[in-house]
């Protein structure tokens, strides 16, 4: 009996030893993909001081990328500014729907300062949705304020792949994300300031939205309703100049777009909504 419980309890420590020289080797192969070679060797020891030990990386039996990128950042290892501005490639891969994705990313990246960008491809198949992205930078994204940014959306970076200093493929988790938006609350009336950009609002909590038009704009309302994962669901549109419109806010509504007809130049001052009938 005791023969057999010694025996088990070594196929288990071997196991476990197996394991975490597993997770061990993982970590160091996505430590080596963020540097370069003679980068990894002249700091190897100091590497293994600073991620030891290297099974604290891990996260729901993955490497965690972002903690790995923070760890070598942090300790002045991973060097994210070029010597001039070049041609910066993003590769943005999920499992969720491409539409939210899309606007959600895009939303991200306007918040950290990325307006001008050019859709390189996007591709779906049965299991995945790709968005590539080009644009012009002195510096590599610095994955860290991504992931921040997309923490508040409820998303979450996955993964992370550095093709090269110019070239970084980002894998992310939309299952719980939601358009970081003001939520319109009933009897809570909210004023929308000039934009250059449609105005995007969760509606999900009223039945019912007036909007009122300074007499300084010439708007020709343009409304669209959304599902959670912007399924379009109606439209509504005026090819007149509005003051005033309510608007009966369709069942399964998460989102609003309130934009201009034609362009939202018309829109010259602001525009003042009052939500209305909780549901």
């Amino acid at each position: 009996m005791v023969k057999h419980l010694l025996l088990l309890l070594l196929l288990f420590n071997s196991a476990l030893a197996l394991k975490i020289d597993s997770k061990n080797e993982e970590v160091t192969l996505k430590i080596k993909s963020f540097l370069n070679e003679k980068t990894y060797e002249n700091n190897k020891e100091f590497i293994d001081v600073i991620f030891e030990p290297k099974t604290a990386f891990f996260v729901n039996e993955r490497v965690n990328t972002v903690k790995v990128i923070e760890t070598l950042k942090e300790n002045g290892l991973l060097k994210l500014f070029f010597n001039t501005p070049r041609e910066l490639k993003l590769n943005f891969k999920t499992s969720g729907a491409p539409l939210f994705f899309v606007k959600i990313m895009a939303d991200t990246l306007r918040s950290i300062g990325y307006y001008r960008y050019v859709t390189t491809a996007s591709n779906l198949d049965a299991s995945e949705f790709t968005w590539n992205i080009n644009l012009t930078s002195e510096y590599a994204t610095d994955p860290l304020i991504l992931d921040k940014e997309l923490t508040k959306r409820g998303c979450k970076i996955i993964d992370i792949t550095m093709n090269s200093l110019s070239e970084w493929t980002y894998v992310i988790d939309i299952s719980r994300g939601y358009l970081n938006v003001v939520e319109l609350i009933a009897n809570q009336d909210v004023k929308l300031k000039r934009s250059i950009y449609a105005h995007w609002l969760d509606i999900s909590k009223i039945k019912e939205l007036t909007i009122r038009s300074s007499r300084k704009n010439s708007w020709y309302p343009s409304i669209a309703y959304y599902d959670s994962s912007l399924h379009l669901l109606k439209v509504t549109k005026k090819n007149y100049i509005s003051r005033k419109i309510y608007l009966d806010i369709p069942q399964n509504s998460k989102y609003i777009k309130i934009s201009d007809l034609y362009t939202l130049k018309n829109v010259r001052d602001s525009l003042h909504l009052f939500p209305s009938s909780a549901r």
